[in-house]
């Protein structure tokens, strides 16, 4: 039954891109929020060229790189495997990690870019004219100023968390949706490819309208009409 088996598999899959991608925007709005406003500095330069070698690594580099040094060499994830309950914990740590480090680099590059737009903002001086600490001007003003394009990305990219990761799930051996999807390709099964095809666009309609609603919350100019 594809049902049953979507509804166990999206656990071991939600465990792994929820709380990389909750952990992933908090490290890289924080991260291009202190660039943005060193602009110019070593530290940005720095950093910059950090997120560009990230950003030149394939994925595969990464899972099998991390396999390698920590569950292999040192020892200290399993390389491969899941369990249920509070055993499954030292199972997705690795891969949480890793979903992290490979999606620094594109995600601080693209808030640094939008931080910069609002940092030289007339506002933004004028909250620093009253004497507001650099703190409250960017993490209150200018965030809440750039909440519209960070919304636009971060609503959107919700149906991949449903979806799962091919290669993650596939080397770590993670009964996910994604593990699902590539054996129902593998085995040339059209009715498993056809389910996660249909929940992938089911979902993405979905983000679409929330996005649209989310734009209402953070901008009063926007109406829903």
């Amino acid at each position: 039954d594809i049902k049953t088996e979507i509804l166990n598999r999206m656990g071991p899959s939600l465990m792994i891109t929820i709380p990389s991608f909750i952990l992933g925007i908090m490290l890289n709005i924080c991260i291009a929020m202190i660039i943005a406003y060193c602009r110019g500095s070593l530290l940005d330069r720095s950093v910059l060229f950090i997120c560009i070698f990230l950003m030149s690594l394939s994925s595969l580099f990464y899972i099998i790189f991390a396999q390698y040094i920590f569950a292999f060499t040192w020892k200290i994830f399993p390389a491969s495997g899941y369990q249920e309950d509070f055993d499954a914990l030292r199972f997705i740590l690795l891969p949480i990690c890793i979903a992290l480090i490979s999606g620094v680099g594109g995600g601080v590059r693209f808030y640094r870019t939008i931080f910069l737009v609002e940092i030289n903002k007339d506002f933004v001086r004028t909250a620093r004219s009253k004497g507001l600490s650099e703190f409250s001007v960017l993490f209150k003003h200018t965030l809440k100023s750039a909440m519209i394009p960070i919304l636009t990305g971060v609503v959107v990219a919700i149906p991949g968390l449903f979806m799962g990761s091919l290669l993650v799930e596939n080397f770590f051996s993670i009964p996910g949706l994604g593990a699902f999807t590539l054996e129902g390709i593998e085995g040339q099964d059209f009715r498993i490819v056809g389910s996660m095809v249909y929940l992938g666009a089911f979902m993405h309609v979905i983000a679409l309208i929330l996005t649209d609603i989310a734009y209402t919350i953070v901008d009063p100019r926007v109406k829903l009409k």
